[in-house]
């Protein structure tokens, strides 16, 4: 099968890298953020603050808060029948030494979890076992939860793992795999335990207080919303994972473990620049950006996939500026009114956002709330400005360059489209003809497998596969697998694979004998319809 060279621009070398870096660091999070929300609705339930807690204003207090919570607690309080009878101690059922649920979690499960997932994506499930062992000996060597320590020893310890398995790769006795294996990883946990207990544990401890006392001495003088001059265009060159699961996260866990909520969650996370954007060009756009506007809003806000609002700014660079004020006003609002979340909301859907206000109160909700409003209110405003500004050259230009694409389009095709007219909006630096010329290639074996492939694997590409499976499956093709997976996860199994532009260098660095077809959005792009064309001639035609 040929590798198709589609009219992607030629990336910046250290932008890839940082993507890259974004990319491992999102795949040590993100698999593991079903955790995190589980947590957080623990965490928002029961602590003395929470619905049933005991300083519930809903005066709940049958609920088994003091198990759950860890601590004393006294269970004639409870009419829990049967409630962890076992660990009482005393008159009166004091729960003395009991470690409780929601500081365990946060303390040893989700840091161990982390471990886990970036050992395996170093070197497999040996590689999750050394690092879960090791990352152990870094969480009891400290005092607060180590979230930067699992992700920084979680993958050194697979990755020593790694080596020490090609010292006597190939040179083990037939029969004493087994034990060689099993031994190896065992000693080698435990040097590392060791290690990270006494010197990695608390190296991390001093980075983790230095990061904490930067982001307070930010809030303390008021300057955490021009983080926002850096987040925002961050965000629309797909380095969003790397700021928000690498920086954001962490440091956001170890505030709501103290505070009960986070305003850090809410940094890169909220809906309202996106929807702003997207607004502004539902309105004052022009063309094919306009009339696929309406539809990214919606998904954009309601189902969490920043990455649909992508390209719409990357074809107005200037608009980036609007979302840079947006991002600001909405984490000024937080930060003077004291908003934030409970746990990370992932994705930055409106819902999610609310599931994890909600803990903090009904003032908090309404904070947060504010603070997504008037986010969007300003970038709406500004790119509004903007677009009315340009509109003249915009339709002159969105003129000329849809032409070209379609007829393009078209040409390669052999037959007229009409979902061409339904064509997204294009990235900058002559993007739109880019975007909409052909992507079709010649296939030397029949495609089976098809996938698409984003940063994360869960947001954007979930939603581009389910667009395909359906054109599929109306034009009466339904034996052809279309799944959506993280580019790192790329096994070069793929008969095709589907990335947005700015993405599909590393995708053919990762699947380099599969057909890639670039698309720069994955909602409607017109290369579906000449996916689903190939895959149907081929079967045509009997290969």
């Amino acid at each position: 099968m040929t590798t198709t060279s589609t009219a992607a621009p030629k990336q910046n070398g250290v932008r890839v890298g940082v993507q890259r870096l974004g990319t491992f660091l999102s795949g040590m999070i993100m698999p593991n953020i079903a955790a995190f929300i589980a947590w957080g609705f623990i965490t928002m339930l029961f602590i003395p603050a929470g619905f049933f807690g005991a300083d519930s204003p809903f005066g709940w207090h049958w609920a088994p808060v003091a198990e759950i919570i860890g601590g004393g607690g006294d269970s004639a309080l409870i009419n829990w029948p049967g409630a962890m009878t076992a660990l009482t101690e005393g008159e009166g059922g004091n729960f003395q030494g009991y470690v409780g649920l929601v500081g365990a979690m946060v303390t040893y499960l989700l840091p161990l979890l982390i471990a886990n997932t970036a050992g395996r994506l170093v070197y497999g499930e040996r590689g999750g076992v050394v690092a879960t062992i090791a990352t152990m000996g870094v969480i009891v060597g400290t005092n607060i939860p180590m979230f930067l320590g699992a992700m920084i020893m979680g993958p050194l310890a697979a990755w020593i793992t790694k080596q020490m398995d090609r010292l006597w790769d190939g040179k083990i006795r037939p029969g004493f795999e087994m034990l060689v294996n099993n031994f190896s990883a065992g000693i080698l946990g435990m040097i590392l335990a060791i290690a990270g207990f006494f010197a990695f544990g608390p190296v991390m401890l001093g980075i983790s207080t230095v990061l904490g006392a930067a982001v307070d001495w930010l809030v303390t003088l008021q300057l955490l919303p021009l983080v926002s001059i850096i987040v925002e265009p961050a965000k629309v060159l797909f380095l969003n994972n790397a700021i928000n699961h690498g920086v954001f996260t962490p440091l956001g866990i170890e505030q709501a473990t103290e505070n009960g909520k986070s305003i850090l969650f809410l940094i890169e996370a909220n809906p309202g620049p996106g929807l702003g954007l997207l607004l502004a060009f539902t309105f004052f756009g022009v063309g094919a950006a306009k009339a696929s506007a309406p539809g990214a809003a919606i998904i954009q806000f309601f189902g969490g996939i920043h990455e649909i609002y992508f390209p719409y700014a990357l074809s107005k660079p200037t608009t980036i500026l609007a979302l840079i004020a947006g991002g600001a006003a909405g984490v000024t609002t937080n930060m003077l009114l004291g908003g934030g979340l409970g746990f990370p909301a992932a994705p930055g859907s409106i819902i999610a956002v609310t599931a994890a206000a909600i803990g903090g109160g009904v003032w908090n909700l309404v904070v947060v709330y504010l603070s997504v409003i008037i986010a969007a209110v300003v970038t709406f405003l500004i790119t509004a400005v903007i677009l009315r500004a340009s509109r003249k050259r915009d339709l002159a230009a969105e003129g000329d360059t849809f032409g070209a694409a379609i007829a393009q389009t078209e040409a390669n095709k052999g037959k007229k489209s009409e979902h061409l007219s339904n064509l997204a909006a294009s990235a900058a630096a002559g993007g739109t003809a880019a975007a909409a010329t052909s992507a079709t290639a010649t296939a030397t074996a029949p495609i089976q497998n098809i996938v698409f492939a984003c940063d994360a694997g869960m947001g954007s590409s979930a939603m581009g596969a389910s667009v395909l499976r359906n054109k599929l499956k109306k034009a009466g093709i339904e034996d052809i697998k279309v799944t959506n997976q993280a580019i790192a996860n790329l096994d070069g199994t793929a008969d095709l694979v589907i990335t947005q532009q700015q993405l599909t260098d590393r995708a053919k660095g990762k699947s380099p004998n599969s057909i890639h077809v670039s698309v720069d959005n994955f909602m409607n792009a017109p290369q579906y319809e000449e996916v689903v064309e190939m895959v149907r001639e081929q079967k045509e035609s009997g290969e």
